[in-house]
């Protein structure tokens, strides 16, 4: 995969989790207390720091055709999801996925329980810590995954690090959880990218050479890419005469 394939990966996968994380933390912060937001934001960057110093260099005494089956299963086990999910959506089966909604309902939960003064509120920390940590341990897979399997963390931490800093700066810059991301798009596309990533690596590892190496990764971007719009184009027509059906 080249550099550029790499960087964007990363990106994309990770602006998607940052995107999460800080709906969290604003809604937090906002409604409640920011120092004891921050308080948890800052923990749960801490324990991250540990388990991917920990975590990284196991991962390199793992044989590099074993580490590709490994990677490539579990990429394509998060990408399948993430295609699943996207797809009923666009279809119209499943609801979209709303940060707005998100913001608007951590906001209601932090407010309907009492603030004391002074203190350290541990409500406004736990969610911080709980919202930045799961998400923050996805973007800890995805850069380990794809830095150690392409042999380049540098480039996939610094992919990670400019989408979180882009969201945070946004975020921070619009004080509201980022709705105009079209969130559904973006996983999707990342779905795809997450499948076609897997089954190229998984492939890797279990012996098979593909024809003109990295480049085989295009057309089978092409190819996952168009079975999923079909398949979704399916569900929605599937999904329309039911509703009229029950009409």
């Amino acid at each position: 995969m080249s550099a550029t394939f790499l960087f964007l990966a990363v990106f994309a996968a990770c602006a998607v989790e940052a995107v999460e994380a800080l709906t969290i933390v604003l809604a937090v912060g906002i409604t409640r207390s920011w120092r004891s937001t921050m308080i948890g934001v800052v923990a749960a960057l801490i324990v991250l720091a540990a388990l991917v110093a920990a975590l990284g260099p196991a991962l390199k005494l793992i044989p590099i055709d074993a580490l590709r089956i490994v990677v490539g299963g579990l990429l394509l086990i998060f990408g399948l999801q993430w295609l699943r999910k996207a797809m009923l959506r666009a279809a119209g089966i499943k609801a979209l996925h709303d940060e707005d909604a998100i913001y608007a309902r951590t906001r209601a939960a932090a407010t309907d329980i009492a603030l004391a003064e002074g203190r350290l509120d541990a409500y406004s920390t736990t969610i911080a810590f709980k919202g930045v940590l799961l998400e923050g341990l996805e973007v800890a897979f995805i850069v380990l995954t794809f830095g150690t399997n392409q042999g380049n963390i540098g480039l996939a931490a610094i992919a990670a690090a400019a989408a979180v800093v882009v969201v945070v700066v946004a975020g921070v810059a619009l004080r509201s959880p980022l709705s105009r991301v079209p969130e559904n798009t973006l996983k999707y596309g990342v779905g795809i990218m997450l499948t076609t990533f897997g089954t190229f690596w998984g492939a890797e590892g279990a012996g098979a050479h593909w024809p003109g190496s990295d480049l085989a990764i295009l057309p089978l971007v092409a190819v996952i890419a168009g079975v999923s719009i079909g398949l979704t184009a399916i569900l929605k027509r599937a999904n329309a005469a039911v509703a009229t059906e029950v009409v």
